[in-house]
């Protein structure tokens, strides 16, 4: 499967608590923070959830 990196760059204060939790479990804490993931359909849904809030890149 390919990879792609997710990176936060808008804050979840004054979000959805629904919001809050998905952005924890892309594994991401911090404005700005990055991680790599396998671009699994599991991941994709709690992307497109949360798009308003992440930036997605494929990585090579």
């Amino acid at each position: 499967m390919k990879k792609i990196r997710i990176t936060q760059v808008k804050s979840v204060i004054d979000r959805p608590e629904r919001a809050k939790r998905t952005i924890e479990a892309l594994g991401l804490k911090k404005m700005n923070a990055s991680v790599e993931v396998e671009a699994t359909p599991q991941i994709l849904g709690m992307i497109t959830k949360v798009n308003h809030l992440v930036k997605v890149e494929e990585v090579n």
